[in-house]
């Protein structure tokens, strides 16, 4: 049966998919698969949806999309998974703006409930369920990137880790650097890796783009992310700045990443962001002496004004820079760290 969407979601962007789809009443209930569902209502708050091209629309009752299914499990979002059994008719959620989709196990009061949608069917291909990662590029098992990483990192979400890359991406790029970006944990969605180009990235890519719509309960994810650094190599790019998505704690799976050993090599500057200094003092203390990982730089809130900063450089002895305030401070510490100039 074939069926025409009204709008694509931005975590199909590999796909090519087109507006009129063939779908199966066989729904194979896997991550990454491909369903054509309804939207069951309207809503005024997080109402939006990411096209393939990166622009948002919002979700009218009656919609037709196309997303994949997924799982997510933020701190300060929606937590939601990936049903065991999915017939045609079942009720299901847009899970986050990217159209990842899922059933809702626990809402936030800020963004109210998730967006209901009805399961139409599953997108097939010649007979054969279609996902992201049909089109995905290849995890590695040995980092063969020869440029330098940036990591940052934080200790939440909305902490101001991409404010902070971003920063950095832009001052550097303005300084002559070829700058490639990278988002290797969270939900899936363009946006973050858009705003990298935006900002000078010759080229920014994501987890998504190695088949994973969400990196929420990945054992080890450091295989994708070498596979997403390895990809941006050919792009001759002098550095590449990375960024974490959520918290150093919590289910995204940053810590495998930390504690990979080729990673930590590549890494000659990790900027954490943290939202207040408690999190400064926590995060600083869980690199040191969990992980013997080196923090280089502290931002975010936390470095909002001197009491912060002042407390950063002379209580953890680590440098303080504010991406809102202080970007070339930023990106003179990043560049000392990276290429000792």
């Amino acid at each position: 049966m074939k069926v025409h969407v009204h709008k694509l979601a931005s975590v199909t962007y590999r796909l090519d998919l087109g507006h009129e789809l063939e779908i199966s009443t066989e729904i194979e209930a896997r991550a990454g698969n491909v369903l054509v569902v309804r939207a069951l209502e309207e809503k005024r708050v997080y109402d939006v949806l990411e096209l393939e091209s990166g622009r948002m629309a919002h979700i009218s009752k009656g919609d037709v999309i196309a997303g994949a299914l997924g799982s997510r499990a933020a701190l300060r979002g929606f937590v939601g998974r990936v049903p065991e059994t999915i017939r045609a008719g079942d009720e299901l959620h847009v899970l986050n703006l990217g159209g990842v989709l899922g059933a809702c196990t626990s809402e936030n009061r800020d963004v109210g409930h998730p967006l209901r949608v009805e399961v139409l069917g599953m997108a097939v291909r010649d007979g054969r369920p279609l996902s992201v990662r049909d089109a995905s590029l290849p995890t590695a098992e040995t980092l063969e990137l020869k440029a330098p990483l940036v990591l940052v990192s934080g200790t939440c979400m909305n902490s101001g880790k991409t404010r902070a890359a971003v920063e950095i991406i832009f001052r550097l790029s303005q300084r002559g650097y070829r700058v490639g970006g990278a988002k290797l944990t969270g939900v899936a969605a363009l946006r973050d890796q858009l705003n990298m180009v935006d900002h000078g990235a010759v080229a920014a890519l994501s987890f998504l783009d190695c088949g994973l719509v969400s990196t929420a309960d990945v054992d080890d994810l450091a295989p994708v992310a070498k596979g997403v650094l390895n990809a941006l190599g050919p792009h001759e790019v002098d550095v590449v700045v990375a960024e974490t998505g959520d918290g150093v704690i919590g289910r995204y799976g940053v810590r495998s990443l930390l504690e990979d050993d080729e990673l930590k090599r590549k890494t000659l500057c990790h900027v954490l962001t943290a939202n207040d200094l408690v999190a400064a003092w926590g995060g600083w203390r869980l690199m040191r002496e969990e992980l013997g990982l080196q923090l280089h730089v502290m931002a975010g809130p936390a470095t909002d004004n001197e009491v912060g900063s002042h407390y950063v450089a002379e209580e953890l002895h680590i440098a303080a820079a504010n991406a809102r305030t202080e970007g070339e401070k930023l990106a003179d510490l990043v560049e000392q760290l990276v290429f000792g100039s």
